[in-house]
């Protein structure tokens, strides 16, 4: 599993609400994309917005963060995202009640 943690700065014409509004509106659309488990959309009253993906794989993180994604994050705030990705080795979840490991450690 991989999680990629996508970074940009709002312009100063997307306010937090804009922003809040915005993640509503486009969050459905994001049950479509190859290998995506879950995204979090995420925004700071700094004005620091993006959001915390769960992948199935790295191949499929890094084809989806191209194209037409990318070309609708320049146009919609001016900048290239800061994207980062980390290899997920276990993960808890409070909710469930379940710890799920993946990727086992070498004996």
């Amino acid at each position: 599993m991989i999680t990629a943690i996508v970074r940009y700065k709002l312009p100063p014409h997307i306010d937090f609400e804009a922003c809040r509004a915005h993640f509503h509106k486009i969050a459905p659309g994001f049950r479509e994309p190859k290998g995506l488990l879950s995204k979090h959309f995420i925004c700071a009253e700094d004005g620091a917005a993006g959001g915390v993906y769960q992948w199935e794989t790295l191949e499929d993180a890094k084809a989806f963060y191209t194209g037409p994604w990318l070309k609708g994050i320049v146009e919609r705030y001016g900048m290239e995202p800061q994207i980062d990705f980390f290899h997920v080795f276990a993960c808890t979840d409070n909710r469930r009640g379940e710890v799920t490991f993946f990727s086992p450690p070498r004996p």
